[in-house]
């Protein structure tokens, strides 16, 4: 059986034609004539219609604050928790801790409920963002401004293309991958046929609309070698970390002749968006959409789950809800999101020879290992935390990045059902991080695209360091 995948790579090869992303074309008679002004003059087009047309089929951002508030005493903290528990607000930054700062952001008509509430309670909001829509307008002013185009981290991609078949634009025919959504999954399946010694691309599932969910394999020392699974888009809203993965996957690749001896000894295995509905809906309808795409579970619901709320291991027991329209909703029953069955399976399979799993999340700068359930730690936590520092180290020796390290529920707070905490607890897989990407709040989850590249430089000084030990635990 051949998988979409393979088939995406095939074409690729067929007939010594490589058709590369962002390029359309014009047929007359047997001509092929380029026209990529004229094609990405439409694309902007459909794109800007695409932006206008954002908050009345999404949530409406015009007007929207971001507020910030520090609870001093534990009735505060309660009270904020109590808030947090009622899903009406989207928080940024959830309660944790007495002293430790929560950022809630409301709409244009929840804004003065939002702030009477926190001062009923002696809190004193402070303004962090004075225009959400703003802020997101200037991270996609970044994203479209160039027009279609390949991966180049100079701006943020969408994972997949509606239609494999050319599009019509103006009496022109314009190949899909040239449309408003950059297509990783094209560039991946062409990097497996530029690099068909060093790559190899699977189809492994779809998503709940129908997406091809793809498994990249990067190394040439066979399939008995020790690996590092690799994910990231669990939270649709999170640009940053497919675009950090995807770097990832372009440095070992292009520069593999300065990498092959660990690609001639670790196996690294890529998903870069492991939530693909979430994420396309981000771009195309609700910029700050966090949760999968599924239909609700009853009448009255609402779309989606938190996909990392949904691994059966101590699922629903902290830091998730069970009411469908909160954003940390944990789903209708463990893996009741066909996208996390897909990646499941994928850790089930490669369990045997993963010694590392690492999932890209933002915002916060944390380097974080299990458990997510509880406060007490893993009794090889002290092996995690020192892998941990010694990757954080050559992360902040690039930029001087400073990252946290420690368990999840001990650094930011706890939150069960989640994927790290599966992926050690059930697939028996030793070291699990969750890695939260830049920044520490200027930005929230609009990082602009002139950080990618600065995050991608030194989240793959952190890959080396791991892959390096790996190496020299695993296969030397």
């Amino acid at each position: 059986m051949v998988t979409d995948a393979q088939s995406d790579v095939n074409e690729l090869r067929s007939n010594g034609q490589t058709m590369r992303r962002g390029q359309c074309v014009a047929r007359r008679g047997s001509e092929v004539v380029s026209q990529v002004s004229r094609c990405t003059m439409n694309t902007l087009l459909v794109l800007a219609a695409v932006l206008l047309a954002t908050p009345a089929r999404g949530q409406d951002l015009s007007g929207a604050k971001t507020l910030s508030v520090v609870p001093q005493t534990e009735a505060q903290l309660k009270e904020l928790i109590k808030l947090f528990d009622a899903g009406q607000y989207d928080f940024w930054r959830e309660p944790r801790d007495m002293g430790m700062s929560v950022d809630i952001m409301a709409t244009a008509s929840q804004v003065q409920e939002l702030t009477a509430a926190l001062e009923r309670s002696g809190l004193k909001p402070q303004v962090k963002v004075d225009d959400v829509a703003q802020m997101v307008m200037r991270q996609n002013s970044g994203v479209y401004s160039r027009g279609a185009r390949s991966l180049d981290w100079e701006d943020y991609h969408d994972s997949y293309t509606v239609s494999r078949q050319p599009t019509r634009l103006d009496g022109f025919t314009c190949h899909a991958s040239s449309l408003p959504c950059p297509q990783i999954n094209r560039w991946m399946a062409q990097l497996a046929s530029d690099h068909p010694d060093l790559c190899t691309l699977e189809t492994v599932g779809k998503s709940y609309e129908g997406r091809p969910m793809n498994l990249l394999t990067v190394g040439k020392g066979g399939a008995d070698k020790p690996g590092i699974f690799i994910d990231g888009g669990i939270h649709a809203r999170e640009w940053i970390s497919p675009a950090t993965v995807t770097f990832l996957v372009n440095q070992l690749v292009t520069n593999s002749s300065a990498h092959d001896d660990l690609l001639s000894s670790v196996n690294f295995y890529f998903m870069p968006v492991i939530n693909p509905d979430g994420y396309d809906y981000s771009f195309t309808d609700d910029r700050l959409w966090r949760k999968t795409r599924s239909e609700p579970a009853s009448p009255g619901g609402c779309s989606g789950a938190d996909a990392n709320r949904n691994w059966d291991f101590h699922w629903m027991e902290a830091g998730t809800s069970n009411d469908s329209c909160v954003d940390n909703y944990g789903g209708s029953a463990p893996f009741s999101e066909v996208e996390m069955q897909v990646v499941r399976d994928q850790l089930t399979r490669l369990r045997n020879t993963t010694k590392v799993y690492l999932t890209f999340h933002s915002y916060g700068q944390k380097w974080m290992y299990p458990w997510g359930y509880t406060a007490a730690l893993p009794e090889d936590w002290q092996d995690l935390d020192r892998l941990a520092r010694d990757a954080v180290g050559a992360l902040k020796a690039v930029h001087g990045t400073r990252y946290q390290v420690g368990s999840s529920t001990r650094t930011i707070y706890a939150a069960s059902g989640g994927s790290d905490d599966w992926a050690k607890g059930v697939a028996g897989i030793k070291y699990c991080y969750t890695v939260e990407l830049r920044d520490l709040g200027t930005h929230y989850f609009t990082l602009p695209p002139s950080l990618i590249i600065p995050s991608g430089q030194e989240t793959f000084a952190a890959l080396k360091v791991i892959a390096n030990f790996v190496k020299k635990t695993y296969s030397d």
